[in-house]
């Protein structure tokens, strides 16, 4: 009997790549990504673990032998999910692998745009340690308000992480119930006012058509003067030209961003005109302990689904419901 063929579409730990192998599957690495590589490469594969390349209809409809994709992270949005569904493919996400690791990014970011750290480092190095009451003003993060947007995993970890920081926790997340949200000692708000007296927002949403400039203009002049933004979850869901004219603009304190509506972002991009921004390359997920995580999840997602679909973690598989007969 033939080897079931997995395709590596990026690089993974050797971790995940191990727990394929010692399942006797055939397993090969591509990182050639041009479309007509990949149509020729993946044409008899039997599943995908799949990074961050774009897998669009055009490359899909040559995979004649596909069951599952896996993918490795939460977001979904470089693959055309409808054509899966359509063929009855699987697409699996690692759901349990990153929480830990984002809100650490976050928290992170917090503390770097509260503390002035890279002022305060530069000022070492030119010799000018005596100058530090020259410094512009930092600030405690004890007592601030944040405001979480989408309150899964990732938000609940941020959540336990503000509140060891003796922070007020707002949470906005409409598919929730009160209750839900009231049980991990965070405070339930509508959107818009929870900007308004937010001193932290950090978002936390997947990138769809209704999330797509879920923050823009209207709700960043709902925002204090003296509040920081925090995107780690997707580009497109914060409206990069609003956040840019709100940043240079003075009318919002500073922002992290770790995604971007293009990536990489153009050498010239806005952002990197200001600052009072701090930006890292969508890498908040890329701890060591996070990339073995999600390798083994993405790499175990395509093993169950294949071999045995009573382990699958269910809240792995994004379309479950359009693989029913």
């Amino acid at each position: 009997m033939d080897r079931l063929k997995i395709a590596i579409l990026g690089i993974v730990h050797q971790k995940g790549l191990d727990f394929l192998k010692n399942k006797n599957f055939e397993v090969f690495e591509i990182n050639n990504f041009e479309a007509e590589y990949l149509k020729e490469k993946l044409e008899f594969v039997d599943g995908i673990l799949l990074r961050t390349s774009k897998l669009n209809e055009d490359i899909l409809k040559h995979c004649t032998k596909l069951k599952i994709i896996s993918r490795h992270g939460v977001g979904y949005d470089n693959v055309d999910a409808d054509y899966l569904n359509k063929k009855k493919i699987a697409l699996g996400i690692t759901s349990t692998s990153n929480a830990v690791s984002v809100a650490e990014h976050v928290m992170a970011f917090f503390i770097y745009l509260t503390k002035n750290l890279s002022s305060s480092d530069h000022l070492v190095r030119q010799g000018n340690f005596k100058k530090k009451s020259e410094l512009p003003d930092f600030f405690e993060l004890y007592e601030k308000k944040v405001l979480i947007i989408g309150f899964g995993r990732i938000g609940k970890e941020v959540a336990k992480r503000c509140h060891g920081f003796d922070m007020k926790v707002y949470v906005y997340d409409p598919f929730l119930k009160n209750n839900l949200i009231e049980s991990h000692n965070c405070i339930p708000i509508e959107k818009n006012e929870g900007l308004a007296l937010a001193d932290y927002i950090t978002i936390h949403l997947p990138l769809n058509e209704n999330t797509k400039d879920f923050i823009s203009k209207s709700e960043l002049n709902f925002m204090k003067k003296n509040a920081v933004i925090v995107n780690t979850s997707r580009g497109g869901i914060i409206n990069e030209f609003d956040l840019y004219q709100a940043l240079d603009k003075k009318l919002i304190k500073s922002a992290g961003i770790d995604v971007f509506d293009t990536e990489p972002p153009d050498p010239n991009h806005l952002f990197f005109k200001l600052d009072n921004i701090l930006l890292t390359p969508h890498n908040a997920a890329l701890t060591l302990e996070c990339r073995k995580r999600m390798s083994v999840e993405a790499a175990e997602n395509i093993y169950y689904f294949l071999e045995d679909k009573n382990k699958l973690n269910s809240e792995n598989l994004v379309n479950k419901d359009f693989l029913q007969d």
